[in-house]
């Protein structure tokens, strides 16, 4: 029995999935081969999804007609990507996987997909129809993320979170907590070492009600570098220090210039109009993290 090539199909043709289907149950190395590649086809779709989501919807051609059309090519897209050049190598795993099960009818359903080696894909913890996270290429070899990809990863679904609240694009977030914070290696502490999870600096002022931690700082007065030691807010985890930071910068009027920024430089730029931080070089060292290779690289979204 020949197995169709899926770039070929209409992405919503439900004559060939049915027979996809079929042919599984058979357990033939052709219809594995096709099975894994539309589960593939279906993870891109996801993620073609997930970067329309995370553009803008304002423009003068933006209507529910131009949305479903272009819902449709990126279905078809994803079914072209999935099969030409070997794909991403996702599909190669899922026809293994698939295989080791061949003494068994197969279900189409959902299977413990696991990322090919040497890619980035942070999904498990991310809401639905979340971006990917950005994949540093200054990566080791081993295909283990360096330290700063690390902490990419651990908060890249609060940031993403925070852009709802904000307006403001993940990676400026994010950027921002590697630079108050060190890539997440000075966050304030407690004296016993329990972190406070304040990767934004927010100091802890006389309306702040919860936690505190005090920590060394450096603070700039007249232009000139002094360290100080300041009163922190701490926090439960990073979850609730972005959904802090995201309601500090939407509820205060001094960052209104900041809210809704899509623009790197002018988001810098007006959080230390706004007096974020003393530093006189802020803006400048935000912008150069937010175009960096860190964040610039492997950008979704």
């Amino acid at each position: 029995m020949s197995t169709p090539d899926i770039s070929n199909q209409f992405s919503l043709d439900v004559n060939s999935l049915t027979a996809l289907k079929r042919q599984v149950r058979g357990s033939s190395p052709q219809a594995l081969k096709a099975a894994a590649q539309q589960f593939e086809a279906l993870f891109l779709q996801q993620v073609l999804k997930s970067m329309r989501d995370a553009t803008p919807h304002d423009g003068v051609f933006d209507s529910e007609q131009s949305r479903m059309y272009e819902s449709l090519l990126d279905q078809q897209l994803a079914q072209v990507l999935a099969t030409k050049g070997g794909g991403t190598g996702l599909a190669s795993m899922i026809e293994k996987q698939l295989a080791q099960q061949n003494q068994d009818p197969v279900p189409l359903g959902p299977l413990p997909l696991t990322p090919a080696a040497g890619r980035s894909f942070p999904l498990s913890a991310a809401p639905a129809a979340m971006p990917l996270a950005p994949r540093s290429s200054a990566a080791p070899a081993d295909g283990a993320p360096n330290p700063a990809q690390a902490f990419v990863n651990r908060v890249w679904p609060y940031a993403f979170e925070a852009s709802r609240t904000t307006g403001i694009p993940p990676h400026f977030m994010v950027a921002q907590a590697a630079l108050e914070s060190g890539w997440g290696k000075s966050e304030p502490r407690f004296a016993d070492g329990r972190p406070s999870y304040n990767l934004f600096g927010i100091k802890a002022g006389r309306g702040w009600r919860g936690a505190t931690t005090e920590a060394a700082t450096t603070e700039y007065v007249a232009g000139v570098a002094q360290k100080q030691v300041q009163r922190f807010r701490a926090y439960g985890s990073y979850a609730e220090a972005f959904r802090d930071y995201a309601h500090l910068l939407a509820s205060n009027p001094r960052y209104v210039g900041v809210v809704g920024s899509r623009d790197a430089a002018s988001f810098a730029r007006s959080l230390q109009r706004a007096g974020y931080a003393s530093d006189p070089m802020y803006a400048a060292k935000l912008t150069r993290i937010i175009g960096g290779s860190t964040l610039r690289g492997g950008m979704v979204g």
